[in-house]
This record gives C-alpha cells, structure tokens and sequence, in this order.
C-alpha cells in the first residue's frame, strides 16, 4: 500500500494567512517542507481523503491527478477538509472527461456531512451523476475500488459525525485517523474486538508539544504516544507498523524542522506535504 500526503496543516495552515507569530515567521523565511496545506491524501493514486479548499494547489504541486479519481473518502464537514463548491468544477463545461460519459465521483461520508453536501449541490451535481453520494454508517465495512473501508468514530465535532477511516487491502491496513482526539470508547471498543493488524498509523498531532496535552478534538504528541502503546497492548499494532504524526497547527509551536527534531529516536515519523510512504 502507498500513501501520499498531500497536505499536512489543519485549518489555517502553516504559516497561518494572517499570523505574525513566531512559528508562522520561522516557517515562511525556512519554506520547504515548514509550509504546510490543508490536510489531504491519497492512497494508491486511487483513493482520495477529504477535498479541502487546497485541493487545486495539490493537483499543481504534488502531482495529484483529480480527473482519474472516481472514489472519495471524507472525514468530516469542516471547510478545512471539505469545500463542496468545487465539485462544480467537475461538470461539463468546467471539465472536459477523457471519456464520455463521464464516470461520477463517489463521495463517502457520515450522514451528517452528507448533509451539507447536499445543501451545497446547487447545480443539481447529483442529478447529474457528476457525483454520487454514499452514507458511511460507523463501524460497518464498505467495499470501495478493492478496499474495504471502515468508518471509525472520531472525538470531534459530533454535529458532524465526524470519523476517521481503517483502510484495508491486500493483507495490508492502514489507520488515518486525524482530526479526533484520544479516541472514544466505542471506537476502542471495536478495535479490541476486531483487532486489524496494522502496518501504517497516521495521527492527529495538531497540538505537536501541547505542554497542557491535547485529548479532546485534537492531540499532541504525547497523546500519540498514549494511542500507539494501547494499540500495541492491544495487538492491533507491533514492532514493525510504521507510526507517523500528521496534521498540524501553528499553535503547536513548532516548524517541521523542530518537530523532527523532536520525533528523533521515538519511533515516529513527522509528515509534511508531497510525503510518500509505502507499506
């Protein structure tokens, strides 16, 4: 399995537009991997995750080739991870398919973010089959393009539903799961009783060295740590699943460059835009 990150920030990005603050100043005079957009991947080139206001960018930076992609996974309504306005820009007239009649875009989400989906289609893309929209109920697999998908609950805005996704195929597992602090009951509830192997880990660090700790909505670094050693407890993971922090804010206080200085000898890897890992 092969992930790409295409953007690793949460919603302001790093720097932040309007922010003069020490770490937004560090980022923009080192540039480099310190700028972070809004969080997106991809996996396998195949499966995309959320569809941020960024999304343009990555197609022009990283290379993200959004014409072949016909399967969507999103995590949650926040415009940071979900900008509905541009699926407009897949009908005919904004786009041209390589083939006709064009395939749709399957979009995968809660049925609370599915909503505002909806309310957004103004150009009547669903009647169209420009897109096609799937309710992903939590803790219930779906098959999509060879994966089987689980949506998992995340602890963040439950207006929302908000989940984070276990992605499985070939034998191979992987957890995304940001924008969810210390996961909640009913989630570890279901990892104890299916137990994934899983050989990839991707966790919200928006707080990076939070010095007060970051379990609710969001983590840090030291609740990585917390989620890592119960998974391992748990045997849902083990000495060889890669670990790897992700989606982060300027107010964590720390550029790319000191957040790998800090993951040093820990075991986890510090993700950053245009990053590729296979596994």
């Amino acid at each position: 399995m092969h992930l790409k990150y295409l953007g690793t920030a949460a919603a302001e990005g790093v720097p932040a537009m309007f922010c003069v603050c020490e770490t937004c100043r560090k980022a923009r005079a080192a540039g480099g991997r310190n700028i972070r957009s809004r969080s997106q991947a991809l996996v396998d080139g195949t499966l995309l995750i959320d569809f941020p206001p960024d999304t343009f960018m990555h197609t022009v930076q990283h290379g993200l080739d959004l014409p072949s992609i016909t399967a969507l996974l999103i995590t949650h309504a926040h415009e940071d991870h979900l900008y509905p306005s541009d699926f407009e820009m897949r009908k005919p007239g904004y786009a041209y398919a390589a083939e006709e009649p064009q395939k749709p875009l399957h979009i995968y989400a809660s049925a609370a973010t599915r909503r505002v989906i909806e309310k957004a289609d103004n150009a009547d893309l669903q009647k169209r089959d420009v897109i096609v929209l799937h309710t992903v109920v939590p803790f219930v697999p779906f098959a999509v393009e060879g994966y089987t998908v689980t949506g998992l609950v995340a602890d963040h805005d439950r207006s929302v539903e908000a989940l984070f996704y276990l992605i499985e195929k070939d034998g191979k597992a992987l957890l995304y799961a940001n924008d969810t602090g210390y996961f909640p009951d009913e989630t570890w509830e279901y990892l104890t009783e299916k137990k994934p192997r899983l050989d990839f880990v991707s966790l919200d660090c928006t707080g990076i060295a939070a010095e007060e700790g970051y379990r609710g909505w969001h983590m840090c670094i030291r609740t990585n740590w917390e989620v890592r050693d119960r998974l391992k407890e748990m045997g849902c993971a083990a000495e060889q699943t890669q670990f790897c922090h992700h989606h982060f804010s300027h107010n964590g206080k720390r550029t790319y460059d000191e957040q790998c200085e800090m993951a040093e000898g820990t075991g986890f890897l510090v993700s950053y835009d245009g990053m590729e890992v296979a596994f």
